[in-house]
């Protein structure tokens, strides 16, 4: 077990337990990533997630038409204007999910040791014995004994909304099922998982392709998350989609980790995504419930070690009803963070829940909490032994920055970098200070015209723990005079000091290239 990241060698007074958590202009390190819905599509309610701590909004394609998803953009981009708080965009595909055909949006009643039918056939109506699917394959993939679970999409699990279904008999292209539980399914999407079972359907589909390369490319998407990603293929192929629709070439690709397959070529699938999400709603059905913990602890380490943003999905699930998360969902949430968690995702709690501002209030609570006792000094020395020697020019930078901020009392680190790549390896070894990185814009062509990059790269470090971007002005090259340098650093300290993270008399560690020479100082401000 790697994740052994709690600060156990400096006991707390329990008293200080119930001391109040000081304020701060960062709610926590970790990220937090919001599903935009039905409860959470109004500017007034957008604008009040992303003072609570949003920092990324997924645009969940698997419900809603791109017309329906555009102006729910909108008012993402009017809320960022008035809020003045930064905001990543991330499109969820639809993949190869399994639905049931509803278009009518019937309340269905699923009877415990009842019968029902999957079938092929869209043109059925769905009822609580026939259940029309849009796949035409499961025939052939199924047989007797195995486990089918449905559920309203994002289903939380909850018996009376999910129902556990084992099939009994295979006929023709129909399969019948005993219902295992009493269920009531209602809402506008149902959708099946069939246990450790391979459904031979691209993992990109064509309405994805379609949707990426109209709606994606309109809104130049920080962010495509790849659902249901079984193997390294199917990153390669989505990259390789991306690669020619232009601005999207620079769209970062999250895997998406939802079955056996998937946590099978783990290993790969990280080599080529630039993300992963642990989507664990799904892969806590195909796996026992036993070994998610376990899943969830390896690949947290697999992406720390490789510098790669870790997502962790489902929960608070009891908030999309309850306004307080339940005691084990409070825990869960705080050993993501301890087990290395960059974000946590929220999907049914803002897409349809009741209170989505208030659980991105009580998520970003609860891993401050967390991050107060995570082992940095471990993790540090850990990381350090896995990345070995000799250590590439970058590594051995940002690792030297991370120790001289620590070991001085830094109050932040200030990282001058225009891919972004040098603020990403700050943050891998997570520092207990915020980063602030200073994205520099570079000019590029296409032959056509001229234009500015840095927005992307600004923009997709909203996902990584501990990273919070500043576009620099273009005229401040990355690599230039130290006159120059010094004025784009006056501006970040002015940024820091109206952040209230940065103070007088605080030191303050810079890493910036001067020249060909990359440079980590330290700073003490005056008043």
């Amino acid at each position: 077990m790697h994740s052994n990241h709690l600060l156990l060698e400096e006991p707390i007074r329990m008293a200080s337990i119930l001391e109040p958590s000081k304020a701060s202009y960062f709610p926590a390190m970790t990220k937090i990533v919001g599903t935009l819905g039905p409860k959470s599509r109004s500017i007034e309610v957008i604008s009040a997630c992303l003072k609570a701590g949003m920092s990324v909004a997924r645009f969940d394609f698997s419900w809603g038409d791109p017309d329906h998803h555009q102006d729910t953009l909108d008012n993402l981009k009017v809320a960022v204007k008035s809020t003045k708080k930064l905001c990543a965009v991330m499109l969820d595909t639809v993949g190869p999910e399994l639905q049931v055909v509803n278009r009518g949006e019937r309340i269905i009643e699923l009877k415990g040791d009842g019968l029902v039918i999957l079938t092929p056939d869209q043109g059925q109506e769905p009822s609580s014995e026939l259940l029309p699917i849009n796949f035409d394959g499961l025939s052939k993939v199924v047989k007797k004994g195995d486990t089918v679970f449905i559920g309203q999409y994002l289903f939380t699990g909850s018996e009376t909304t999910s129902a556990w279904l084992e099939v009994s008999e295979v006929k023709g292209e129909d399969v019948v099922c005993v219902v295992k539980n009493s269920a009531t399914l209602a809402g506008s999407l149902f959708t099946l998982h069939i246990s450790e079972v391979h459904i031979d359907l691209p993992t990109l589909s064509d309405k994805d392709k379609q949707v990426i390369s109209s709606w994606g490319l309109q809104n130049k998407i920080d962010f495509l998350s790849l659902s249901y990603t079984r193997h390294a293929e199917d990153v390669r192929q989505a990259r390789e989609f991306l690669s020619k629709l232009g601005d999207l070439s620079q769209t970062q690709i999250f895997a998406k980790i939802e079955n056996v397959e998937g946590l099978t070529h783990f290993d790969e699938i990280l080599q080529e995504a630039d993300g992963i999400i642990l989507s664990r709603g799904n892969l806590g059905i195909d796996l026992p419930p036993e070994k998610v913990f376990l899943f969830q602890k390896e690949a947290l380490y697999k992406c720390n070690m490789a510098g790669k943003p870790a997502v962790v999905t489902r929960v608070v699930d009891s908030m999309t009803d309850n306004l307080r998360p339940t005691r084990a969902e409070a825990t869960d949430v705080a050993n993501a963070v301890l087990d290395g968690s960059d974000a946590i995702l929220l999907g049914a709690e803002t897409l349809r829940g009741l209170y989505p501002v208030d659980t991105i209030s009580t998520i970003g609570k609860i891993c401050s909490e967390a991050e107060k006792v995570f082992n940095q000094d471990l993790y540090f020395k850990r990381t350090v032994k896995y990345v070995g020697e000799p250590m590439t020019h970058l590594e051995s930078i940002a690792s030297s920055a991370v120790r001289a901020a620590i070991k001085v009392k830094a109050s932040v680190i200030i990282c001058f970098t225009s891919s972004g790549r040098a603020a990403r390896l700050i943050a891998k070894y997570r520092p207990t200070m915020p980063v602030l990185s200073v994205v520099i814009p570079r000019l590029k062509t296409n032959q056509l015209k001229w234009s500015f990059t840095g927005a992307f790269e600004a923009r997709q470090s909203l996902i990584v723990r501990g990273l919070y971007p500043m576009l620099a002005d273009p005229r401040h090259p990355a690599e230039t005079t130290s006159s120059t340098n010094e004025s784009v650093l006056k501006v970040a300290l002015d940024h820091g000091k109206a952040s209230g993270v940065i103070k007088s008399h605080d030191r303050v560690v810079i890493c910036q290239k001067i020249g060909d020479a990359s440079v980590v100082k330290i700073i003490e401000l005056e008043d």
